[in-house]
């Protein structure tokens, strides 16, 4: 499929950045991350006025994620022949139905149903939202597209999810969940005048996703997701009872300094990344698994947790940027949503598993053991980037020039017995590097 640049924009690597476009792609992941976690922080209150247990409330949240992590893959696929910001608004349209009905309901069941929906929603925007920004920018200023948009997951985690909590406490529950909706259904108004439409595929010009899967460099970027998911959420997750292990008792600022640090370390990483992803990403690996190397040695000393957690925070906060960047560099915009939705669910599974992980190591041997558990996952997720410097983490980013393209990975496949398959056609800027 041809990737066409959007009205107004050039090719040259001087181009201005859409920002208005750009910034509507964030807070829609903004709005994304906020509906799937506010339940978390009101639990209480939701559990009481809906007449279960906190135990089946927090399943608001489960119920959520698990229908996230089942969506993305097949809906992406079943409608990547739609037009892309239709699929956008539909999906945003979606999370305001949603939000509406939970900020209504007051049967569990009906809410739990919204809630199985907009983790639907949810699914199909993360697997579009990346892959949308590259689009957007020539390939020179994709990483810093990538970053201005993966920005709002940042800030919604740091800074909207605790203001959502505490205007709940003013409000109640149900009234934030209608704001959510409205902040929807404005940001609908905001795609459809500033987020340009590209085409969706021709049938004949989709690639399987079993071959966007199997492109070179992708499963090295995704094992690398994975890794590090693992290894974050194995300590993320139980940072209250490390910190009272430690016996540092004020775990709420302990959230708040890793918050803080992660939206210094997305704004390092986007100034960073369109020149140096590989040693961004190496380095941002290799701090991760120093501060959980010193948390593991030296985690007694308040100074040193604090700054161990600020080098964490720093780290984590760009590591997404520079992982789906190099992931759309591997795939092509072209093919972006379906390798974002394959990352999505990885990044899913990450998440559940370190979380599982986590609580085995924490029941079993005790919370001081979680960052020597983290620790050989994130230097597994080290050695992969520092061994994948052929194609999914190149020395030299693809700009275009003497790079094999994705055409001419697929006709390497058919040559070996897939012959009657459409070849897509991609604009040399989604070359993808075999030779470096």
């Amino acid at each position: 499929m041809t990737v066409a640049p959007p009205v107004g924009s050039t090719s040259t690597p001087a181009a201005a950045l859409p920002l208005s476009g750009l910034l509507a792609l964030s807070t829609a992941a903004f709005t994304a991350v906020m509906t799937e976690l506010l339940p978390a922080g009101l639990l209480p209150r939701m559990a009481s006025d809906l007449g279960v247990s906190e135990g089946r409330a927090g399943f608001l949240v489960t119920g959520y994620a698990l229908a996230s992590f089942l969506a993305a893959v097949p809906l992406t696929a079943a409608l990547r022949g739609l037009p892309r910001r239709r699929v956008l608004i539909g999906a945003l349209v979606g999370f305001a139905c949603c939000n509406a009905v939970t900020a209504l309901s007051s049967a569990y069941a009906l809410t739990f149903a919204a809630r199985l929906a907009a983790g639907v929603m949810g699914g199909l925007m993360w697997a579009m939202l990346v892959g949308y920004a590259a689009r957007m920018v020539p390939a020179e200023r994709r990483g810093r597209a990538i970053a201005i948009v993966l920005a709002g997951i940042t800030l919604a985690l740091s800074l909207g999810v605790p203001a959502g909590t505490a205007l709940a406490e003013v409000l109640g529950w149900r009234a934030v969940f209608a704001l959510s909706a409205v902040v929807a259904v404005l940001l609908v108004v905001w795609v459809r005048r500033r987020v340009p439409d590209f085409p969706g595929e021709a049938s004949g010009a989709r690639v399987p996703l079993h071959r966007v899967a199997a492109l070179p460099g992708i499963a090295t970027v995704l094992s690398v997701t994975l890794l590090l998911l693992l290894g974050h959420q194995v300590m993320y997750t139980y940072a209250a009872p490390f910190a009272e292990h430690v016996g540092f008792g004020h775990t709420g600022l302990v959230l708040l300094v890793f918050g803080v640090a992660t939206v210094v370390g997305i704004w390092i990483t986007g100034v960073l990344v369109d020149t140096y992803l590989r040693r961004t990403l190496l380095t941002a690996l290799a701090t991760i698994a120093c501060a959980f190397l010193i948390l593991g040695l030296y985690a007694g000393s308040p100074a040193v947790l604090l700054v161990s957690v600020a080098l964490w925070g720093a780290a984590f906060g760009g590591a997404p940027t520079l992982i789906q960047t190099a992931l759309v560099d591997a795939s092509g915009p072209a093919n972006a949503d379906v390798a974002t939705s394959l990352q999505a669910t990885v990044y899913n599974a990450g998440i559940a598993a370190g979380s599982f992980t986590g609580g085995l190591v924490l029941e079993g041997a005790g919370a001081g053991a979680l960052p020597w558990t983290s620790l050989p996952l994130i230097a597994a997720a080290l050695a992969v980037v520092a061994v994948g410097r052929r194609r999914a983490f190149p020395v030299r980013r693809p700009t275009g020039r003497g790079r094999a393209t994705t055409d001419e990975f697929l006709r390497d496949q058919q040559s070996e017995n897939m012959v009657g398959v459409p070849q897509p056609q991609v604009r040399p800027e989604t070359r993808t590097d075999r030779t470096s």
